[in-house]
């Protein structure tokens, strides 16, 4: 009887074709019955998949009921207006001295800088650590990694290796697979092989526990199982309210809460993103092909997926949990709104597609594990400007993300050296005022410009472009990127965008290919140009700036008063990091 709802049954016309009732005799008397909601195939399959706990950071879930969360949190973003909100005060200013307040002998611990968010903060925290300062971690979970692998580099590991978090034997440690040659595929149209992109399939579990262990013994301490119920900034201190009711006392605060940061929340006063990366995908056993990856793979055409358009890109990599293992992502591009694809309804069409895209019946494969996440991006404010004294966004929290995938580990690694050794100089000079912090996440052009790939990667409707336009527009760039060789394809395909190399890319693909140029404007709108085109003015006057106006200005910093010459290293950084010429092959 549970299973069933009853209704009496008058025999007339309720068994018309397609009526979902069946008939049931209780007694003497017939009933309709509707049979419990049949579970959908993407409940079906995780809920026959046995997961570990949930951990913190984008990814570190894997249960259905974690997927519904999410898809219903997608769900209000989604159907939020556009006018600002009023979201939850989390920090409070408060114009006195703490050590005045009648709080001053409550904290419960009091160190130089507290970091909240232990998955991507343990390494901010350790860099800081090592540079001798006294940090501590909040996490509202175990400070753990999540067993889904990252895939990156050694030379962007090494970053982490330069400033102290790692020893180079470290990243053998954690390194769970290799593999190469890695594929940038065009259905139809076509491939491009790289070496030594994305190749390493990082285990976070091994790495952010070595990196912990390595927090620890430099006298760093963990908060773990604690909340954030606010924060208030004093003249002389920062104070960080626990659920608990307990307090801690530091002069920085460090946000590295990610994407849905209720710090951040409050700063953007609750406004919509301006674009969405959703990802499904799974980690599966039972591939007999297994030893090259695929960096991206372009759908040949837009698909309907509900009352929406989606252009799908996959990402495919050998697994270290086995030799048949292997990680697919699917992922698509939209703008949040009524009506935008679920991730459930994404995963409901990834079960067909995956089987066609690598080759294998779904029959074949054991399910390890679903992966899932939203990564929101903004065009404004990122990398997000400090908007309080003595609080500091880092990492994904920040905006400083990848220009392709919205994630932030990549972009964390290349950082990490600039925000570490900024960090330490404000905290030894007591610029912590959010003036002085703002230049920790400054203007970048680079990533201001990479907007304009999202915008043409998302499928539109109703912009009378061909259905497949997008795979036509990556395979022409990526083609000519290849043939301008790899001073050009290697910084894109890690992240890195740079005036000389978009430049030669740009006009390669307006000489080789100048019947796309109407579609491109169809598809991106004018408006949108008009506004990348300042941003790649900029990126080339940053380009400019950081090539003559730095070796002029750097000789003279130690001349500068403390205060002058921390704001001039500052400028001089982001003119290297927002011209990306950070990078170097």
């Amino acid at each position: 009887m549970s299973l069933f709802q009853l209704q009496p049954f008058n025999g007339i016309s309720q068994l018309a074709v397609g009526n979902p009732f069946q008939q049931k005799k209780y007694g003497r008397r017939t009933f309709l019955c509707r049979p419990q909601a049949v579970a959908s195939r993407t409940q079906r399959i995780m809920e026959s998949v046995s997961v570990s706990g949930e951990v913190g950071g984008a990814g570190g879930a894997y249960s259905y009921e974690a997927l519904k969360r999410l898809d219903q949190l997608w769900s209000n973003i989604c159907s939020a207006q556009e006018v600002v909100q009023e979201p939850q005060q989390v920090v409070s200013t408060v114009p006195n001295l703490f050590r005045s307040s009648n709080l001053a002998n409550k904290a419960q611990g009091s160190y130089d800088v507290l970091v909240c968010g232990g998955t991507l903060g343990i390494f901010i925290a350790t860099a800081l650590c090592a540079k001798g300062l006294r940090v501590a971690i909040v996490e509202r979970n175990a400070l753990k990694g999540r067993e889904q692998e990252w895939n990156i580099s050694r030379k962007e590991l090494m970053e982490l290796v330069e400033v102290g978090v790692l020893e180079e034997e470290d990243i053998d440690r954690a390194t769970a697979a290799k593999f190469n040659p890695n594929r940038c595929g065009f259905e139809r149209k076509g491939d491009i092989w790289v070496e030594d992109i994305l190749n390493l399939g990082i285990s976070p579990v091994k790495l952010i526990e070595i990196v912990k262990k390595r927090f620890i013994s430099l006298g760093g301490v963990i908060f773990e199982g604690c909340s954030v119920a606010g924060i208030d900034v004093y003249e002389d201190a920062a104070v960080l309210k626990l659920s608990e009711d307990e307090i801690l006392l530091s002069r920085l605060i460090i946000d590295a809460m990610g994407n849905f940061s209720p710090v951040v929340k409050q700063i953007r006063c609750g406004k919509k993103p301006d674009g969405i990366c959703l990802v499904v995908g799974t980690c599966a056993r039972g591939f007999e092909k297994n030893s090259n990856s695929d960096v991206i793979y372009s759908s040949s055409s837009v698909k309907k997926v509900g009352n929406s358009k989606a252009q799908y890109f996959w990402e495919a990599f050998p697994a270290g949990s086995g030799p048949l293992d292997r990680t697919t992502y699917m992922f698509t591009y939209v703008e949040p709104q009524p009506g935008s694809p679920k991730l459930e309804e994404l995963l409901e069409q990834y079960w067909d597609l995956m089987p066609e895209y690598q080759g294998v019946s779904l029959d074949d494969l054991e399910i390890l594990r679903v992966i899932y996440g939203i990564f929101p991006t903004y065009r404004e404010s990122s990398p997000l400007p400090s908007a309080f004294n003595r609080v500091l966004q880092f990492g994904d929290a920040s905006g400083i993300q990848s220009p392709v995938s919205f994630g932030g580990f990549g972009s964390l690694t290349r950082h990490l050296g600039r925000l570490s050794s900024g960090i330490y100089e404000a905290m030894n000079g007591d610029y912590l005022e959010s003036q002085d912090l703002s230049l920790l996440n400054p203007y970048m052009p680079n990533l201001s410009a990479s907007w304009l790939f999202q915008r043409a990667m998302s499928a539109k409707e109703h912009t009378n472009v061909p259905e497949d336009f997008i795979n036509e527009l990556l395979y022409t760039n990526f083609n000519c990127m290849q043939r301008l060789g790899d001073p050009v394809l290697r910084p894109f395909l890690q992240d890195v965008v740079q005036f000389g190399p978009l430049s030669k890319t740009l006009g390669l693909v307006m000489l080789t290919n100048p019947q796309i140029l109407p579609s491109i404007f169809k598809q991106v709108g004018v408006p949108v140009l008009l506004d990348w085109s300042k941003h790649f003015l900029m990126l080339g006057y940053y380009t400019f700036l950081s090539t003559f106006a730095d070796p002029v200005v750097r000789p003279f910093l130690n001349t500068l008063p403390s205060k002058t010459s921390f704001r001039w290293r500052r400028h001089l950084e982001a003119w290297k990091y927002g011209a990306g010429l950070d990078y170097k092959l």
